[in-house]
């Protein structure tokens, strides 16, 4: 059987599967269900300094598919509106009680050495595993100056990691906004500050939906709106590209990663796992489906490293970061065309619609016995796999790869590159 515990940053845990700072870890009696269930580790709810914020009601709205399943979730809660004291006692007895799990304490305070050293000195005294900074809160504390406002200048990354570096031993953890133009700018920044490792991302900045009767965005505010952070399974792609760049960046690769964003299952934790995360944390999954969910994960990494082949996570993490390139670094001669199953084709005629009206008309319908026969026609099918996405049926359209014997060629080197330059002129 596979070992799934994981140490990220000298902290270790049963699994890498944490629940992210957030409402779902913002006092004792979740903090203790989620161990109970079997969470490795938790990141415990922004703490700020006192006086606590003062959050609003109606605070979470929705982004449904048609059938209603959650596809992502806008958050304007603020950080915890718990006294300091309150948490850091429950911190303290969550600790005492749960020895072998991580306690990571999340952090949030203003452009101030002062502020960022004194919270720091004091949860390191209740014993916490860590620490992780929020500079990527998008809404509300971005506003008061903090959160993302941080985030977003990588030269306050690196200040403020220092301040929290100089005043403590504890492991810091960076967590890093996506609401900026280049993640690597504000990973550099933490490594160089010397950040034990970084978790990405936080939420995206957004606005989820249109209350379309009150004419305000939700979540309606007694008639008005505000942005909030978007989380949950459609920021995963985001996160992973974000993930990746930091793994394969010469300035940033070996810097542990915690990743965060839309991990809803095993495979998306193991996904993260291969672009080179040392962990995951999880809220939107959670949220919409309670505690017990990481039951499934744990047992569904567990059974697939089996299968695969892979012992510890180690073995595991990163597999994926030398498969990802540049796309001028892409074979031009890969070739891939569509193939049809007609065994398993219940003739929807979706694949021929998307291909005919938005694709390049490759996709032919013939009339068979009682029924239309769809076939690809080869020469002009580009193997764009829109059609294999599209298909409700699983394997009914595959992609399958061209035998065609010739060579591996990038772009720049590829004859039809007009800016190409021509090897003996290169010489």
């Amino acid at each position: 059987m596979a070992d799934l515990s994981s140490t990220i940053a000298g902290i270790r845990s049963p699994n890498p599967f944490w629940l992210a700072s957030a409402p779902p870890t913002d006092k004792l009696t979740n903090v203790v269900r989620a161990f109970k269930a079997g969470w490795g580790g938790v990141v415990w709810k922004t703490l700020g300094e006192d006086p606590p914020v003062v959050n609003v009601s109606s605070r979470y709205g929705a982004h449904l598919d048609t059938d209603r399943r959650l596809i992502g979730l806008n958050n304007i809660e603020l950080i915890s509106d718990r006294p300091l004291d309150v948490n850091l006692q429950e911190i303290i007895q969550v600790k005492r009680d749960f020895p072998d799990r991580a306690m990571v304490v999340s952090l949030m305070a203003r452009m101030a050495e002062e502020a960022w050293a004194g919270l720091a000195r004091k949860v390191e005294a209740t014993g916490a595993d860590g620490l992780e900074l929020n500079l990527g809160c998008p809404h509300g504390m971005c506003e008061r100056g903090m959160g993302s406002a941080i985030g977003q200048v990588p030269e306050m990354v690196e200040q403020v990691t220092r301040w929290v570096k100089n005043a403590t031993r504890m492991p810091v953890i960076v967590k890093l906004t996506p609401n900026i133009t280049n993640i690597l700018w504000s990973a550099e920044a933490a490594k160089r500050a010397g950040a034990d490792a970084v978790s990405l991302i936080n939420t995206v900045n957004s606005i989820v939906a249109v209350d379309l009767d009150s004419m305000a965005p939700t979540p309606v505010v007694d008639g008005k709106g505000s942005h909030g952070g978007y989380c949950g399974p459609a920021v995963k792609p985001i996160a992973l590209n974000m993930v990746a760049e930091i793994a394969r960046n010469p300035d940033t690769r070996g810097l542990p990663i915690s990743g965060i964003g839309g991990v809803t299952t095993w495979r998306d934790a193991a996904e993260f796992l291969a672009l080179g995360a040392t962990n995951v944390q999880v809220c939107t999954a959670a949220m919409t489906y309670g505690f017990k969910i990481v039951e499934d994960m744990i047992g569904g990494l567990s059974n697939w490293m089996d299968e695969k082949g892979y012992q510890t996570l180690d073995q595991l993490s990163g597999r994926a970061v030398c498969n990802v390139v540049n796309w001028n670094d892409l074979n031009m001669n890969f070739s891939t065309k569509a193939v049809i199953d007609p065994a398993l084709c219940i003739d929807c005629g979706r694949c021929h619609i998307v291909c005919e009206d938005t694709s390049h008309q490759a996709i032919r319908i013939d009339q068979g016995e009682g029924r239309r026969v769809f076939t690809v026609v080869n020469e002009e099918c580009v193997g764009c796999n829109l059609c294999s996405h599209i298909c409700p049926v699983p394997d009914c359209i595959t992609m399958v790869p061209e035998q065609n014997n010739l060579p591996y060629v990038t772009w720049p080197n590829d004859a039809r590159n007009p800016m190409r330059v021509p090897e003996a002129a290169a010489e």
